[in-house]
């Protein structure tokens, strides 16, 4: 099973996305957009596992705790690698620090189970749309970008989070579905 660890998203977050992704998708149909519903920020990619690793995955992050809850804004647009070689369309988040705690926390707990660290710095983000050469028009590439900087200030909402989950991804012709397999709640105190 292929596996990662993510936060959610409000449906009030998800609402404000999905009004703005008609415009952008017009400009750029052949990039790969995410379905509203599936939008999450991720903290961890695990990969491919066998049942019996998944049981200790689970087991590792419920030793994960926190102090206070995350807060998240959601604002800003940007692209991995850049805006002149774009893959990946991202909504930004701005973060309380303890995100950045709680992701480095669970890359930690993971790699006891010789589960391997990221190799890039965390960043958190909403993916919208994955960019693929060759399969997108240069030109509908940089009318992508015009109208992504033309709502760099927009805000997309606030949300508080106390609790982080196991994602299962499934492969389907319709695209990635994403099936919860556990719920863990970080915030010391709670259960």
């Amino acid at each position: 099973m292929r596996l990662f660890v993510a936060l959610e998203v409000t449906e009030e977050v998800r609402e404000r996305i999905r009004e703005v992704m008609p415009d952008l998708r017009k400009h750029c149909p052949g990039a790969r957009w995410v379905r509203p519903e599936g939008i999450h920020v991720t903290l961890k990619f695990i990969g491919q596992v066998e049942a019996a690793q998944a049981e200790a995955i689970q087991e590792a992050l419920r030793t994960i705790g926190s102090d206070q809850p995350v807060e998240m804004q959601f604002q800003g647009w940007g692209f991995f690698p850049n805006q002149r070689r774009p893959r990946v369309l991202w909504c930004g988040v701005q973060a309380s620090p303890n995100l950045a705690k709680l992701a480095a926390d669970i890359e930690n707990a993971l790699e006891a189970l010789a589960i391997p660290k990221q190799s890039q710095r965390f960043v958190p983000h909403l993916t919208l749309a994955r960019i693929e050469e060759g399969k997108v028009r240069r030109d509908g590439i940089d009318q992508l970008v015009n109208a992504v900087n033309g709502l760099e200030t927009a805000s997309f909402g606030l949300t508080q989070q106390r609790q982080f989950h196991l994602y299962q991804s499934l492969t389907k012709p319709s695209g990635a579905e994403y099936r919860r397999l556990e719920s863990f709640p970080f915030l010391k105190g709670t259960a």
